[in-house]
């Protein structure tokens, strides 16, 4: 006995059964229950047994939390101890400095700027006494060596590699006993004769498969044809 449909509850024949969900359907009855977009096993989502398309999916949706005078009071709390603690650290790190190490450039200058300040001092003190030396001029610091950037070496492409043939049909293998024109996309048409590689059973009444003929992949019924 033919099910009925899970839509319009009319009674499903097996050249227009589909199913799905747990349920028997028409093709022409397996829509979204938001929009009624016609759906089918490719693009169909779905929820509590029931079918929808990826727009109207029903999806998980948050709960946005009021601003209780509990919780304005427990940020404005938070907001004054992270106050109190940034004016706490910074006068605690008033006053300090970072010590920097004496490295020999540094020392070596350090000493002719002592050297120089006893100099002038010991003049002043014998009644204005100038030495003809000229003074002493730290020289420059020299800039470390910077080699020139490597330049990149020329790397050919790669070779292409050629088209690889698609592999035999190795599923199984059905001839059609009768002519069949396709109703939706995502079925095939064939005429009686024509062998279908690849077939495989998705439920009682439809199956998919290849047309050897047409080379065209789809859903056909599965009692329009039989195995070799």
């Amino acid at each position: 006995m033919n099910p009925p449909c899970a839509k319009c509850s009319k009674t499903v024949y097996p050249t227009e059964k589909l199913n799905c969900l747990d349920k028997t359907w028409h093709k022409l009855c397996f829509k979204c229950e938001t929009c009624s977009m016609l759906l089918n096993m490719k693009n169909y989502k779905g929820y509590n047994k029931l079918p929808y398309c990826n727009t109207h999916y029903p999806t998980t949706k948050f709960t946005a939390v009021a601003d209780t005078p509990e919780n304005l009071r427990l940020k404005k709390q938070s907001q004054n101890q992270s106050q109190v603690t940034y004016h706490k650290e910074f006068n605690q790190s008033k006053g300090k400095f970072t010590a920097v190490a004496d490295d020999p450039e540094s020392m070596r200058l350090r000493k002719v700027s002592e050297q120089a300040s006893n100099i002038a001092y010991k003049g002043q003190a014998a009644g204005g006494y100038q030495s003809d030396r000229p003074s002493y001029q730290p020289s420059e610091p020299q800039q470390a060596y910077q080699p020139p950037p490597p330049q990149e070496s020329y790397q050919p492409p790669p070779p292409q590699s050629a088209p690889v043939a698609p592999p035999p049909a190795t599923g199984p293998r059905y001839v059609a006993i009768y002519d069949y024109t396709a109703a939706d996309s995502d079925e095939v048409s064939f005429v009686e004769g024509d062998v279908i590689l690849d077939g495989e059973i998705i439920d009682a009444g439809w199956m998919t498969g290849t047309v050897a003929r047409t080379g065209e992949h789809g859903m056909l019924p599965s009692n329009y044809v039989e195995q070799q």
